[in-house]
């Protein structure tokens, strides 16, 4: 384990261990606090999150976008310290704190016998959305994380989300998806954050105008085992409560390829993801390259060519 590792892994068990005991009204201080010095250090994780920005708001002055990164790492560090004291949350609390709209779309899903896979964008809080689902409507369900460095920072994460309710399976090792596939066939939940390719093989799709990847995994899940795709998306306002909103149905075409019929999907996630990023981009914690002009400079300039990560 490098140094930077183990810092790493300290810091973030000092703040499950310390941030949860904290009064709530300190806590959301702390969190504005380090935000702010964040900010204006303007480290290469704010650089790129404004240069994020710039795609999602193209006609942004360079003070607008100084303002939307700054509420940004806000946003960012008020979904930590949310995440730091979730274990500590009443069940009285989670359900309080999220206030969704058109759940009925999961509801009847679940209803009917059907699997359902919940596919969110990193707006907000998803580890709250997932407390919520597991608490408020008494559903489990299975998702995957990413394998960290060191191997006790992602064992961290694991038993923070196991102990809000979820099975926790790993992105890498090829057996979640099968895994994933016999949830969704028992007529269970699956829920999986989806806006940004990990495995460099995803679907490419128009984001904003411009080309992305992103995982193929919500739409084959969908169409190899019949469940529902419901795109989510989630943003704060200025109460305590967290706001989101369930999408209707992602179809699956009647006919193409699976290839063609992923692209087509996939596409819709995106346009589903970009209509809630859009209204709330300031709580869009994307601090990583995501577009392939990024990734690649070779496939062309960034749009604003202001921040590079």
């Amino acid at each position: 384990m490098t140094v930077r590792e183990r810092l790493a892994d300290g810091l973030y068990g000092l703040g499950w261990g310390t941030v949860k005991r904290l009064p709530e009204p300190v806590a959301v201080r702390l969190g504005r606090t380090v935000a702010d010095l964040a900010w204006k250090r303007r480290g290469k994780g704010v650089r790129r999150l404004e240069g994020n920005y710039a795609r999602v708001v193209p006609d942004a002055t360079p003070e607008r976008l100084a303002e939307l990164s700054r509420a940004g790492m806000r946003s960012y560090l008020r979904y930590w310290m949310e995440s730091f004291r979730l274990p500590a949350w009443s069940a009285e609390r989670i359900r309080a704190g999220f206030d969704p709209k058109d759940v009925h779309h999961l509801t009847d899903g679940l209803a009917a016998g059907k699997g359902v896979v919940l596919a969110l964008p990193h707006l907000a809080n998803w580890d709250l959305a997932g407390a919520w689902v597991t608490t408020a409507l008494d559903t489990p369900f299975t998702t995957v994380a990413e394998r960290l460095k060191p191997e006790t920072l992602y064992d961290r994460f694991v038993a923070y989300r196991e102990g809000l309710g979820m099975e926790v399976l790993p992105h890498s090792g090829g057996s979640a998806f099968g895994t994933l596939a016999r949830r969704l066939r028992d007529g269970g939940l699956v829920c999986l954050v989806a806006d940004r390719d990990l495995s460099s093989s995803g679907v490419e799709v128009t984001l904003f105008g411009e080309s992305a990847r992103m995982p193929a995994g919500p739409a084959l899940l969908a169409q190899q085992t019949g469940a529902l795709l419901l795109p989510v998306t989630l943003w704060y306002d200025d109460s305590p409560v967290m706001r989101g909103r369930v999408h209707p149905p992602v179809d699956v075409p009647g006919t193409g390829t699976r290839a063609g019929k992923t692209s087509v999907m996939t596409q819709a996630l995106a346009d589903a993801f970009a209509t809630g990023i859009a209204e709330h981009p300031e709580d869009w914690h994307m601090l990583q390259r995501l577009w392939l002009a990024d990734l690649d400079p070779g496939r062309g300039p960034a749009a604003s060519g202001k921040a590079t990560a």
